[in-house]
């Protein structure tokens, strides 16, 4: 089976890094992953894994390019995956080969060493990736697959200690960048975020027997009737066996810098993240967004889904009344065959259409949650100027996309970024609308619940996507001639696990 095309729609977007899924002590445990990958389905739409455990048949697992709901809904399928241990992940190749993803791309991965086998789910990417890569074949490790992940098991392989998280602890103080691991023993389940905790991961419980889940969101706890606990902290690693947690922190102490972006787009709606809604950390952006970028309108339309949230909390703010004025097509998903070039002419048209009657005559506020190429702005505003629209005014819940990410989000190059070849007037030129406006940083960090915005010195978040202000140097790509900006214009970057 050939791997899902994206649609014309999807290549203007940032698009989610991928989600990991792991319970421990419920019978049938593969069941309850797949439910909960199911709920984690927007982090990762290309392929899938799930890998279990039984004490009398051991580890068995299954990959599968597409969608969770055609592959891991199956009973033949989910038969070959007993026990009461298992792990899964969803899949966006933010690394390796994203043209020709082959099977063996597809996480979990499993490493067989002489304390037992391993399974292993990563979020997030590995930013010495390619140096660990060529050191590690230099000594004779063989790689199966093109992704960064895969370097964690021959880490793991080579480490001198006696047990598995021992080892992990070992494989992930070389590695470098942004991770939430989940992996699996015959009897532990073990989840791991990085120092600086840039991807999410939380735990909880389900069940009455003991049984516990980890998960890169809430949303995907409650599909299985799991309590929330609390969220994995910045550099800890959680080992949970017969009911029991044990907790260190193998990096030494570390300060925190999330993912802001989580909280613009790629967070379910329905997540919480810090103890707040990412419901309402998107309401919020719209509200400092109509404070902001006042405009005389006559209504407040959101781009869906995404930009939803942030539209009503700009109707609410502004008192323009809120309305759908462009209705997204549910059905039309990702695509086996590749479209015409009829078909991909009509871009937006096949999953966006206007609402012609609402719109006719009026001075449209259009809110999206982020401009990466731009491509898709232009095609949306022809769109409402073409359904009778008077004015198009653009208000964008999250500053300017300027700089890629390198922490597990498939970002265009820089020289694809309009933001990064374009000033804001000529963005708001090229897009060809009457006002453009992004929330400023400090406003998306307000939204966030800093209410004095965002800190310079030490920010309370990853934002390098919008500021240029990497966190962890990312030194594959400074190998491939990416320029950072001086360091003065950037707050202190951590090389390495410089917390330790």
């Amino acid at each position: 089976m050939q791997p899902f095309l994206a649609h014309p729609f999807d290549s203007d977007r940032l698009h989610e890094e991928c989600g990991v899924f792991g319970v421990i002590g419920v019978t049938d445990a593969a069941n309850f992953v797949a439910l909960g990958l199911h709920a984690l389905q927007h982090r990762g739409q290309e392929a899938g894994g799930i890998v279990a455990h039984d004490a009398e048949q051991g580890f068995n697992s299954a990959h599968r390019f597409g969608y969770v709901r055609d592959n891991f809904t199956k009973q033949s399928l989910m038969e070959t995956l007993p026990g009461s241990l298992a792990i899964g992940h969803v899949r966006y190749s933010t690394a390796g080969t994203k043209a020709a993803t082959a099977i063996r791309d597809v996480q979990p991965f499993f490493g067989e060493f002489a304390m037992g086998g391993c399974a292993i789910a990563h979020n997030g990417n590995i930013t010495n990736a390619m140096a660990l890569r060529r050191e590690l074949i230099e000594r004779g490790s063989i790689f199966q697959s093109s992704s960064d992940s895969e370097c964690i098991i021959h880490l793991m392989a080579r480490s001198i200690q006696r047990n598995i998280p021992e080892r992990m602890k070992d494989a992930l103080r070389r590695v470098e960048g942004a991770f939430s691991v989940i992996a699996m023993t015959r009897t532990k389940l073990i989840g791991v975020r990085d120092p600086l905790g840039v991807r999410p991961l939380v735990l909880g419980k389900v069940g009455d027997d003991g049984g516990f889940v980890l998960s890169s969101e809430t949303c995907a706890l409650d599909i299985i009737g799991a309590e929330f606990i609390r969220e994995i902290e910045p550099g800890e690693m959680v080992v949970i066996s017969k009911g029991e947690i044990e907790s260190s922190r193998p990096f030494g102490p570390s300060k925190g810098r999330f993912c802001i972006f989580e909280h613009v787009y790629f967070s379910r709606p329905d997540s919480i993240i810090g103890g707040r809604s990412v419901y309402e950390t998107r309401r919020q952006i719209g509200v400092e967004l109509a404070r902001e970028a006042p405009v005389e309108a006559d209504l407040v339309c959101p781009v869906p889904d995404s930009g939803t949230p942030a539209a009503i909390g700009y109707a609410h703010e502004s008192g323009i009344p809120f309305g759908m004025g462009i209705i997204r097509n549910q059905y039309m998903g990702r695509t086996f065959i590749e479209p015409t070039e009829q078909i991909r002419n009509m871009g937006v048209r096949l999953k966006l259409n206007v609402n012609r009657a609402l719109v006719r005559g009026k001075r449209v506020v259009l809110v999206d949650d982020s401009v990466v190429r731009g491509t898709t702005s232009r095609k949306i505003k022809d769109m409402i100027l073409d359904a009778g629209a008077a004015e198009v005014h653009f208000r964008i819940a999250s500053p300017p996309t300027a700089w890629p990410c390198f922490y597990g989000v498939d970002t265009p190059d820089r020289d694809k970024l309009l933001a990064a070849q374009m000033s804001e007037e000529e963005m708001r030129e090229w897009i060809g609308v009457d006002s453009l406006a992004f929330v400023s940083l400090n406003g998306l960090y307000r939204a966030a619940g800093e209410a004095k915005g965002r800190d310079k010195s030490c920010p309370q978040y990853c934002d390098a996507c919008f500021s240029g202000d990497y966190p962890v140097a990312p030194f594959d790509q400074l190998e491939r001639g990416f320029r950072m900006k001086p360091d003065s214009e950037t707050s202190t970057v951590v090389t390495g696990h410089a917390a330790e």
